[in-house]
């Protein structure tokens, strides 16, 4: 970790573009971690003791107990829309702004999950893996014989950006009926844009041949999907999670594919991450993805640079562009 001098000083929880750190540089006296060492929270801790704002990425958690041990931090930007590693009540209770990073990652998050709908659908992984270990040894008329994406229906559970962007590709682009669920029915309008149409959760599960989960993680969703959620899904049908680990019960999945109660998933979040369940990679029946939904190189950067600028915007006395809490009025920096 390096750090400068005579500024106010801003602390890197995880490694970031090298054009952000040296923009960031400009401004503040930068504790960075471009080893991109995962830091326990003793560690977080103490880089953060005398820092004045903070840099985070999802898997960074920052509560009372942080705030207690670093008086000064006044921001914490989260290089992530999601924001379940904020226990929110305590930066209201420290006085601490934090921010998040959506709408830039909203298209390309809704492409890759389409992509791993599609893969999981046609069993793409699966027969990579036959192919590779060598069994192709003959062509055959049901060989990996998965299911349609064109004219099927599109379950979306969470219809925020990302759930309309999947559902603006499955309607427009390949014919496909889209129903959801949301805590709220979307407005005429919206639901005109993707074609959509708004159903109860039990309609939902027993209808979509392949549903997609673009829900945010709350205590309220946890294991939102589990066996009994499952067991009411066609035996048919898919099941794709790029919304947050804990939304889905990793282990009643694993026993559905096992039994075949659906026909295939595709994961890229997981509770407990980095660890995956490991009954989850037993079964061949899924495509498994290490939560990288938002990662293409101009996406991440423009993230990274989202969470600079709400660092930059803070302490120049700006309004933070992506609010997550609000504060009080405060005077400029």
């Amino acid at each position: 970790m390096t750090e400068q001098k005579n500024k106010l000083k801003i602390g890197m929880a995880r490694a970031v573009f090298e054009p952000v750190l040296a923009r960031l540089s400009q401004h503040f006296d930068v504790v960075s971690n471009q080893s991109d060492a995962v830091l326990s929270k003793a560690q977080i801790i103490e880089m953060l003791k005398d820092c004045d704002g903070a840099f985070t990425t999802g898997g960074d958690r920052i509560d009372a107990e942080v705030f207690a041990a670093c008086p000064k931090l006044k921001i914490v930007a989260n290089m992530a829309v999601g924001y379940n590693n904020f226990d929110i009540p305590a930066f209201n209770a420290a006085h601490v702004q934090a921010t998040n990073t959506p709408d830039v990652l909203t298209e390309t998050t809704a492409d890759f999950g389409f992509a791993l709908m599609m893969a999981t659908a046609r069993r793409i992984t699966e027969s990579e893996r036959f192919l590779r270990a060598g069994k192709w040894n003959k062509w055959g008329f049901d060989m990996f014989a998965g299911s349609d994406i064109h004219g099927a229906t599109l379950g979306i559970l969470g219809m925020g950006r990302i759930g309309q962007g999947i559902a603006r590709r499955g309607s427009h682009g390949f014919g496909m009926k889209v129903i959801y669920h949301n805590r709220s029915k979307l407005d005429a309008a919206t639901e005109d844009s993707c074609r959509a149409s708004y159903v109860t959760k039990e309609k939902l599960l027993k209808t979509a041949d392949h549903l997609v989960l673009v829900l945010p993680y709350s205590p309220e969703n946890h294991h939102t999907i589990g066996a009994a959620e499952l067991a009411q899904m066609k035996p048919t049908a898919t099941l794709v999670n790029i919304a947050r680990g804990g939304i889905v019960d990793d282990a009643a999945l694993a026993e559905a594919l096992k039994n075949q109660v659906i026909a295939a998933a595709g994961i890229d979040v997981f509770e407990g991450e980095p660890s995956v369940h490991p009954d989850l990679l037993t079964v061949p029946n899924v495509v498994l993805t290490p939560h990288i939904a938002s990662s293409s190189v101009p996406t991440r950067m423009a993230m990274a640079n989202l969470a600079a600028d709400n660092l930059i915007d803070f302490f120049a006395g700006r309004e933070v562009r992506t609010p997550i809490n609000t504060l009080p009025a405060r005077a400029s920096a």
